[in-house]
């Protein structure tokens, strides 16, 4: 037989090889979960401030301590630093068994209001939450592990508190539901705020504490005299300001993050700063 006349039966009969309707139907799936994935990535809640901002907020705050309270610090933790345990808060939230410390990351209310203006959360927000982390840490009566774990989720809430879309509206979940363009990627405004213009910039949690703003002695005291509720203005504050400068769908890029990084470096200097006062009042 010639090698042409071979050539020809094997097209034959690679051309009516029997389909495998099993493993189509599997590659078919695949591709619709893929799909779905990545049309839902944009709405899933994302974590607060990061890795990076709440691991920068906890350094900060380290740095200032008094050497007294240090020291309890470290006893409390074990030996862990106040940026390691920083994210202890998001961490736990895969755990079903601290499900009710969900609520305690954020505090919405409409933004024609303030707080106290309607009914608070019974099940608690980030206000509640830090007063309750207080309250633990005064009382030397708590065994040690109870004010450990309290101390770490205080670490997470005063950075979450700083973060200008955990003082927003139910409306859009705080910006998560609040889709846009970062660099023509779809994302949501909480996402942005959270994570993407601090990886954006492009620092390492110790980079960005060890080049904050220098400030006067003067300035330091104001912003660590701040009461809580001075905190939660200054953040809802932020948070009209963002949503009067971005649309839905916007497509946001270098302008973007050149308009507001030097914000969220503000945010996360500050938060450290008023964590190591109130770490220095409730622990000296």
């Amino acid at each position: 037989m010639e090698i042409s006349q071979i050539q020809s039966d094997f097209t034959v009969k690679r051309l009516y090889l029997p389909i495998n309707f099993n493993i189509m139907k599997t590659l078919l799936n695949c591709l619709l979960v893929s799909f779905f994935s990545i049309s839902l990535y944009a709405s899933v809640p994302s974590p607060d401030w990061g890795v990076t901002g709440h691991r920068t907020v906890g350094a900060i705050a380290q740095a200032n301590l008094k050497p007294k309270v240090a020291k309890i610090v470290d006893e409390l933790l074990g030996g862990q630093s106040l940026a390691f345990v920083s994210t202890y808060a998001d961490e736990i939230r895969s755990d079903a068994q601290y499900d009710k410390f969900a609520p305690w990351h954020y505090v919405n209310f409409p933004f024609d209001s303030a707080y106290g203006d309607h009914p608070v959360n019974e099940d608690g927000d980030v206000i509640q939450g830090i007063e309750y982390c207080v309250s633990v840490l005064k009382d030397e009566g708590k065994s040690r592990d109870e004010r450990a774990f309290y101390l770490k989720m205080l670490v997470h809430l005063v950075g979450d508190l700083h973060q200008p879309l955990h003082v927003g509206q139910a409306d859009d979940r705080g910006g998560n539901r609040f889709y846009v363009k970062w660099f023509n990627e779809s994302t949501n405004l909480h996402r942005l705020w959270d994570t993407q213009l601090i990886e954006h910039y492009n620092m390492s949690y110790t980079e960005l504490a060890e080049n904050q703003d220098r400030l006067g002695k003067g300035q330091i005291k104001a912003i660590q005299e701040a009461s809580l509720m001075d905190w939660v203005n200054q953040s809802r504050t932020l948070c009209l300001d963002i949503y009067e400068h971005t649309e839905p769908d916007q497509k946001l890029s270098y302008p973007y993050a050149y308009q507001y990084t030097n914000v969220i470096r503000r945010q996360l200097q500050q938060a450290g700063l008023r964590l190591a006062a109130l770490l220095n009042e409730v622990l000296g």
